[in-house]
């Protein structure tokens, strides 16, 4: 059985609201499996074990370039926020845009290998990321990005630096910029229902299967009549349908007016959205969160067992 840390349940807390004894729980049940816990929340909890979910813990920024209908945008990882507002870094990042933009690198390998312009650093992309670790004292890393080059228009925003959207488009330029905003506010995993990712699909029929289940064991326990299976299956699926539309762009209530749909708004403006790309600083990377107690109390109990 894994050992359940007071940083463990703050940060499944974090991520959930939960309440902390809950967290805690769930922890348990899952033997420290952070995502999981997360999914046996989500069961228990429904809805409200998931409104903190997109937070995120890594640092860095999200930069954005472009020449012409060529755009690139790049995200760049550091240690600390402190680092995020150096003058250096930023610069660092920026240039790195523009050089995907003008060199249209294969792969992050090529990307520092792109020469990198500018009097007083090293040839190289890689050399300049060097450089700066060795003068700052941080590590820093170049994590992802994605070129544009299609010939589609593109429409961008900046949410400070943490959060960067590109909208592939064709059509009014102020309606695929409100897109745009409108990503970054509501965060869809795919343009519509159709488009969702199979396994995010199967993961939501999952939770919401568990949650009938764990409705009905609810039932037989107080000695309540338990739903038909075709019932449950028409809740499961009805479950499943609303999540697609919470979830996919054009569904979604258009977040400058929710009397309308991101699709209706842009058929009213005569625009075709063909993708979006988003990037949030940190998604998907865990932070090691340092649990003192935690450490005390092992070097008592190791200091224990040496007497």
């Amino acid at each position: 059985m894994a050992a359940i840390t007071a940083s463990m349940v703050a940060e499944l807390r974090g991520k959930t609201d939960a309440p902390m004894m809950e967290c805690k729980r769930a922890l348990t049940e899952a033997e420290g499996d952070m995502a999981k816990a997360e999914e046996i929340l989500r069961v228990r909890l429904g809805s409200k074990a998931g409104k903190a979910s997109s937070r995120v813990t890594a640092e860095g920024v999200v930069a954005y370039a472009a020449e012409g209908d060529v755009g690139a945008l790049l995200e760049v990882n550091c240690e600390t926020d402190f680092v995020t507002k150096n003058d250096s870094f930023l610069a660092l990042a920026n240039a790195a845009a523009l050089l995907i933009v003008k060199n249209n690198p294969a792969d992050l390998e090529a990307l520092g290998a792109c020469a990198y312009a500018q009097e007083g650093f090293g040839p190289t992309l890689e050399d300049v990321r060097k450089g700066l670790i060795g003068k700052i004292g941080e590590n820093m890393s170049f994590r992802r990005f994605k070129r544009f080059a299609a010939g589609n228009k593109l429409a961008s925003y900046l949410h400070g630096t943490r959060i960067g959207v590109v909208v592939e488009f064709e059509g009014d330029e102020a309606a695929a910029k409100d897109v745009a905003m409108h990503v970054a506010a509501m965060k869809p995993v795919a343009l519509s229902s159709d488009d969702v990712p199979a396994d995010l699909v199967a993961r939501e029929r999952s939770v919401a299967a568990a949650k009938a289940a764990e409705d009905a064991a609810v039932a037989t326990a107080a000695g309540k009549p338990v739903q038909s299976a075709e019932i449950v299956a028409k809740r499961i699926e009805g479950g499943v349908q609303k999540y697609l539309k919470e979830v996919s762009l054009f569904n979604q209530p258009f977040v400058k007016n929710d009397k309308q749909s991101v699709e209706q708004m842009l058929k009213a403006a005569a625009t075709q959205v063909k993708s979006f790309t988003l990037y949030v600083v940190g998604e998907g990377i865990e932070k090691k969160v340092d649990d003192f107690a935690a450490e005390v109390a092992a070097q008592v109990a190791a200091a224990k067992q040496a007497a």
